[in-house]
Formats: C-alpha cells, structure tokens, sequence
C-alpha cells in the first residue's frame, strides 16, 4: 500500500512543480523569481524580516502540502501516518517547519554553552594550573573540543528543524555523526585512562574513519534515512554502553552522577528507537528525545565538572 501512496507523493510533487499548485491550493513562488530558496544567496534582498520568516520556496511548499494531501487521504482510509524523507509529517507554526523540536534544540545548545562556559572558568579560574598556565586535568582538551562540537551539533539540529532543506539536512546529520563519534573515542580514552598520544590515536583513528565515511556516503552518494537511523542508535549504544560498564567498576566520588546520565540516555535511547508520530502533529519521538537531553546534559557536565575537580586534587597528590 506505502509503495502505492509514495509514487502518488512523488507525482503531485512533479505536478505541483510544474503547475504551482496541490489540489485547490496554489503558491506564487513556483511560477516566479520568489520560488528560489532562502539559502541561496539572495535572502538579503527581501526587505521585512516577517516577510522572510515566513517565506518557503516552491520545492518546500509542494514538499508539505503533497504530504498533507496524502496523509488526509490515508487517515480517510484508516491508516496510520508514515515518514515523508526520513521525518514524520508535522504541522508548520509561525513560521517554524518543528516549532517543539526548534525549541528543544535551543535549550539544548545554551545547556551546553553553559556547561562548558563553568567547566572553563573552573578549570582556568578555580583549580591550580601548571606553571605553564595549562590544567592539570588530562582531559580539559578534549572536552573543550567536545563542549564546541556539541554546540556545532544542536545548533544545526535547531537550523534543520526551522527549515528542511537539502544543505540543513546534510549538516545536521553530519554534526551528529561526528559528535556520536567523537563521543566515544571521548568514553573510550576517559574510561581507559589513556594519558598516551599514541593510544590515543590508535584508538580515534577506526573511528574518525567510520565516522567520516558515513558522511560521505549520505551527503555525497544517498540519503539512506534508514541506515543512518541504525548508524546513530548503533553509536549512541556504543557510548552508553562504555560509560556504565565504566561507572559499574570506578571508584569515582561522582559516579552516581555518571549512573543518572547512563541510565537517562538509555530510557532516551529507547525515545529514539520507538520513534513515533507527532501528536497532533506537533510533538514526535525524536522532540521527546531532544527534550530529555537537556536535565541529562545538565547533570552530564557537573559530572565532567567534578571529574576535573577530582583528577586535579589527585594528581597534586601525587
């Protein structure tokens, strides 16, 4: 039946492209200079930013409005909603493609923002340092990139959600890539305790290079969203899974902490695995998904916080 309702999809979207229209409804932007996308270099030429806020190009337009026309369609038959390029068909507010998941997004960007912002004035403004001015914590490196990588990955995640289009969507999914795969050679080196260069390298070597021929393959070769779905489960069980195995055998003071955020990311792991349809089309699996990242991030960094805190001390000991 879904094969039957696709090649209806992809017709009126071949339609709608041609006539500007999807049933009754019409859009001007498929029949004039408007109809570019608003990442195509010319957005500084409309003058009002609501006028902009509110602009979607012809292939956005006839995108949602083909998924909406077939989803009523096969709610009228009784069946249940599908996915339309890899996302659930949600409903547009003001202006947001995902308001909920916009919004989560955000919250978790300024958590990490946040979280790095006291983990660096702690580090350099709290703890002892070494002559040099650098810290004594044998990781501060590595979370510092991993603070700006996080930031990077739900900035493109907020960006994607307010407008789906070709390049949103590549960089979303690539910055989620890399940061599911620099969090675990991150889980792997801190579990390890690998303080050697060469460890460390044999150990982020594998996968930089799994990570970045994942990328290359959806952005340059297809977009398999089912594959790339399994890719990220697959990676995020990875990290979850070194982290408790970690927590289940240190002596660390905060490991309880560290038990909060693995067990947290194991219930929103299933959030992502379920991955059900928006209620009233608004609010999916994924958003919950997001949304339960934002305590979890928040209790994530207190922990990276008091690991420094806890090296630190121990090494001056030493």
């Amino acid at each position: 039946m879904w094969e039957g309702m696709k090649g209806l999809v992809q017709a009126c979207f071949a339609q709608c492209e041609k006539t500007g229209c999807v049933g009754a409804r019409c859009f001007s932007c498929c029949n004039s200079a408007s109809g570019s996308s608003v990442f195509d270099g010319s957005w500084y030429k409309i003058k009002h930013l609501n006028l902009w806020w509110k602009h979607w190009d012809c292939q956005s337009n006839c995108r949602y409005h083909c998924m909406l026309y077939r989803e009523k369609e096969r709610a009228e038959l009784g069946l249940k909603p599908v996915k339309y390029h890899g996302k659930w068909p949600s409903l547009r507010q003001y202006g947001f493609q995902e308001p909920f998941s916009v919004a989560f997004s955000a919250l978790n960007l300024l958590m990490h923002f946040h979280g790095w912002r006291s983990f660096s004035n702690l580090l350099y403004y709290s703890l002892p340092l070494k002559p040099d001015k650098t810290p004594f914590y044998d990781y501060a490196s590595l979370f510092n990139v991993y603070g700006l990588m996080s930031m990077n990955t739900w900035f493109w995640s907020a960006v994607f959600h307010f407008r789906n289009v070709g390049l949103t969507e590549k960089l979303d999914y690539s910055s989620i890539i890399a940061l599911f795969g620099y969090s675990i050679i991150l889980a792997i080196i801190r579990s390890f305790n690998l303080r050697n260069d060469a460890a460390r390298v044999m150990v982020a070597a594998p996968m930089v290079a799994f990570a970045t021929t994942h990328i290359l393959f959806i952005c340059n070769y297809k977009m398999d969203y089912g594959w790339n779905m399994k890719v990220c489960i697959g990676m995020g069980v990875a990290q979850v899974l070194t982290w408790s195995i970690w927590a289940g055998l240190t002596q660390h003071p905060s490991r309880w902490k560290l038990w909060i955020v693995v067990m947290g990311g194991g219930v929103a792991m299933v959030l992502k695995i379920l991955d059900f349809p928006p209620h009233q089309g608004l609010v999916d699996g994924h958003a919950l998904w997001q949304a339960s990242n934002i305590p979890l991030t928040y209790m994530w960094w207190n922990f990276i916080k008091d690991d420094a805190e806890f090296r630190t001390v121990d090494l001056l000991k030493k």
